[in-house]
């Protein structure tokens, strides 16, 4: 199950559609070892593309270098669909062999009603996850780094 602020929520669906109909993706990190989604990091698509998404390369590095310094732990991949419902792609599958990470998608196919939906894949198995919309222990912040 994943517990996750409104506040992040917010900022999750508000990026996607932004960056519409270009996929947008990102992380949200938490406390080392907390499971607490807290800091939304919105990331650029290398891909700029509506069909494929990539975290760029120098992006991620300082991000995830920043992640480790202030010792936190990457609890929530996410990416938006433009066209089609929010369930893993057969690419989002391969990719996540073996993390540990609530994989969140948000389908902007219909903006006027975003689909937000939240899975767990581990060795080639998607299993849907409950998401509750609840208070977190911190305030959620969204990422000094600019878009």
């Amino acid at each position: 199950m994943l517990t996750i602020d409104q506040a992040v929520v917010d900022a999750i669906i508000t990026h996607a559609l932004a960056d519409h109909p270009v996929l947008a993706c990102g992380l949200v990190v938490g406390p080392a070892d907390s499971d607490r989604p807290e800091r939304v990091i919105p990331l650029d698509n290398a891909e700029r593309s509506a069909a494929y998404w990539r975290f760029d390369s120098l992006q991620q590095l300082k991000v995830y270098r920043e992640i480790d310094a202030r010792n936190e732990d990457v609890v929530v991949i996410y990416r938006s669909y433009t066209d089609c419902a929010a369930y893993p792609s057969k690419a989002d599958i391969a990719l996540s062999a073996g993390d540990d990470v609530h994989h969140v998608i948000v389908s902007t196919r219909d903006p006027e009603n975003v689909e937000f939906r939240s899975f767990r894949i581990m060795d080639g198995r998607v299993d849907e996850e409950t998401v509750t919309v609840g208070p977190v222990q911190s305030k959620p912040a969204r990422h000094p780094i600019d878009r």
